[in-house]
This record gives structure tokens, C-alpha cells and sequence, in this order.
């Protein structure tokens, strides 16, 4: 990750997840997911951490952001195999694609990781990640599950 943009770094310590994002602690009070600025600066990096692996580029987050162990787990519970993270990527993809609007990636990721969708895709116990995923875009552009 290219270490020399910006070099004011606000200190954050982790916070727990919410809904399948990151929510970080600034000045011991604030609450936040990352911000637009934060995703613009994740995909401008995208260029160059495409090449490094999946370990690495969590590291370098996960570095960067102080974010500490937590208990957000959809894993431990699963009475299925879970699937890869390659394949979840491929599904918020095309979610975020399919909602994007006026071509701003950043908040169309900030949106759909931030609303009630990502908690029922990432329960893989129920069948929600399996679905067809114009039903899951059509669910979160309802803002709730359609029966």
C-alpha cells in the first residue's frame, strides 16, 4: 500500500463491526465507518494492490486503521461450507455495480456495506448469498427482504 499519501495520520482504534463494515473509534468517542475518502483512497490503491495478496492488503488495513481482534464472526456458526472470499467479492460487486449511481464506486460501497443487506448476505446459514443476485439487488434497493 503507497504510504506517502497524506502524511497527517489521524489515530483510530478498531470499534466493533457493523454490518459486514468497519466502524472505527476516533478520539476515544466518535463513531464511523471509513469515509467517502477513505474508499477513494482504497480504489486509487487498487491499482497497485491488486498485485499483492488478499493477506497482505487485510494487513496493511488492518495496520493502518488499529483495528484490533473483535468477535464479529459469521464463520464459527456456519453449519455450511462457507464460501470463498473471491466469490462474496464477486456478489458485492455486482450489488454495488448494479446501485451505483453516477459512476461514484466509493459511496455506492459505503451504502451497500452499511445497510441491512450485507448482514443477511454474510449469514451463510440462511440462503440469502445463494440467491439470484438481481433478488438480493432488487431486496436492497426495497430496503428490506422481499418475500
Amino acid at each position: 500500500m503507497a504510504r506517502a499519501e497524506g502524511s497527517a495520520r489521524r489515530t483510530v482504534r478498531a470499534g466493533a463491526a457493523v454490518t459486514g463494515a468497519v466502524r472505527v473509534v476516533v478520539d476515544d468517542n466518535e463513531k464511523r465507518h471509513f469515509t467517502k475518502a477513505d474508499m477513494e483512497r482504497q480504489l486509487r490503491l487498487a491499482e497497485v494492490n491488486h498485485c499483492l495478496s488478499f493477506e497482505q492488503v487485510s494487513d496493511e488495513l488492518i495496520e493502518d486503521y488499529n483495528i484490533s481482534d473483535g468477535t464479529f464472526d459469521t464463520v464459527a456458526e456456519c453449519r455450511y461450507t462457507v464460501p470463498s472470499f473471491t466469490s462474496i467479492g464477486r456478489l458485492y460487486q455486482g450489488l454495488v455495480l448494479s446501485a451505483m449511481k453516477n459512476d461514484d464506486a466509493a459511496q455506492a460501497i459505503l451504502d451497500v456495506f452499511s445497510s441491512f443487506i450485507s448482514d443477511e448476505i454474510s449469514d451463510f446459514n440462511s440462503n440469502v448469498y445463494y440467491t439470484n443476485p438481481d433478488y438480493i439487488r432488487c431486496c436492497y434497493l426495497e430496503g428490506e427482504m422481499l418475500a
